[in-house]
């Protein structure tokens, strides 16, 4: 009895060690993770650093003028892109504006042209009511279509060009400052 009373323990106990081996073993693989994580996080935050001494070393070579006159001359790139998009923009909504016109007529006089030849059958000629109010929504919801996708690339090519504007004008103050 006394034995089985030691083994039983000697079990219990080896129990407890695997156990919290395993929590060990888990919290140690937590860790590398994490470390993992930072060391990745330090190597990427080392590159940036690289890359912003490196332009920084290219503007200490170039005369504060240049420096100013190019970013003056991308300023007046960027206006210019800008109002090219409004331009595109507003060309756009007339041109869609002037489709849907266009479709509008043409459904119109196919709708009286095929009144006019069916004059007879009232049920062809509320078909050819369904068909036509079918075709309107259907015009429509391409032309809205089109509309969201132009408006959505505009608005990605202008948050982009800021994105650029942006890192272009801290790279320049940075050069400015160190000046």
């Amino acid at each position: 009895m006394k034995m089985s009373c030691t083994i039983e323990k000697a079990l219990a106990d080896a129990k407890a060690l695997v156990e919290r081996l395993r929590e060990h073993d888990s919290a140690a693989e937590a860790l590398i993770e994490q470390t993992t994580a930072l060391n990745k996080r330090v190597e990427a935050m080392k590159q940036y650093q690289e890359e912003v001494q490196e332009l920084n070393e290219v503007a200490r070579h170039r005369p504060r003028s240049t420096l100013v006159m190019g970013i003056q001359q991308e300023n007046r790139q960027i206006r210019e892109l800008q109002q090219e998009n409004k331009e595109l923009r507003t060309s756009l909504e007339e041109h869609q504006s002037a489709l849907e016109l266009i479709m509008s007529k043409y459904r119109e006089q196919m709708f009286r042209l095929l009144m006019a030849s069916k004059k007879d059958d009232p049920s062809i000629i509320m078909k050819l009511k369904e068909q036509h109010s079918k075709q309107e929504n259907k015009g429509l919801r391409e032309i809205l279509q089109i509309t969201r996708e132009s408006f959505l690339n505009l608005k990605k090519e202008d948050a982009s060009e800021s994105t650029s504007l942006s890192g272009l004008v801290t790279s320049s103050d940075l050069s400015l400052r160190k000046s």
